[in-house]
């Protein structure tokens, strides 16, 4: 995996994946699939902007499931995913993670051979996919990309603050088409003011489940 470090992975009682470098799950302990379609596709108003050529770019691939519940969404394409992750799971990792989710499983076995051969990018249905390794402090400011809408799913900022920080935040903005949008589970003041530092126009709304708010942002124009 081009010399990136992998992920450290514990798995609780309920079968969930947990990093022990961050100790944080992977997704909702309740429902990660339908917490990926309230916070990411439906905070940034998808699938109903998605057209061709539309550019979906995330931080922290984790499992895949975000892209998958993309895939699933996707009627119209092709649609560009980048994602950007610093600590990558096994394709092993991955496949018994998704055992959680056979709605997404059905969907991922391109994905996972793929992966599994060391390749980075690869075509999941419509959606054509970038995974670019390495620390996104680094990487997302030398990527030549604009996406339209940003999932911003790193571990809690409590525990990740490095991939919630401004300069990374202004960095995301640079890297947003016109219009363009944001989502993420969290609602840390912190990270709210460094979106709307970066030029975001930020609002709070109800999260998934336990979570009582999250944040969906709007790049000014």
């Amino acid at each position: 995996m081009g010399g990136s470090q992998h992920a450290e992975v514990a798995w609780n009682e309920r079968g969930t994946p947990v990093s022990t470098r961050f100790d944080d799950p992977y997704f909702s302990l309740d429902n990660g699939l339908a917490e990926t379609r309230h916070t990411f596709l439906a905070g940034n108003d998808l699938p109903a902007r998605f057209r061709p050529g539309f550019r979906v770019a995330e931080l922290g691939f984790g499992t895949g499931l975000n892209m998958l519940a993309t895939a699933r969404a996707a009627e119209t394409g092709p649609i560009r995913y980048t994602s950007f992750e610093a600590f990558p799971m096994t394709a092993d990792e991955i496949a018994r993670a998704l055992s959680a989710f056979p709605e997404a499983e059905a969907l991922a076995g391109p994905f996972l051979s793929a992966w599994g051969a060391g390749e980075t990018r690869f075509t999941l249905g419509l959606l054509e996919v970038e995974v670019v390794l390495g620390d996104a402090r680094a990487t997302l400011p030398a990527w030549p990309g604009q996406a339209d809408a940003w999932y911003l799913d790193g571990f809690s900022p409590a525990k990740n603050p490095e991939l919630w920080g401004e300069d990374l935040m202004r960095a995301v903005a640079a890297h947003t088409a016109p219009g363009g949008t944001a989502a993420t589970y969290t609602a840390a003041g912190f990270v709210r003011r460094g979106l709307e530092a970066a030029g975001f126009a930020v609002e709070r709304r109800p999260g998934y489940g336990r979570k009582r708010h999250m944040s969906v942002a709007r790049l000014v124009e």
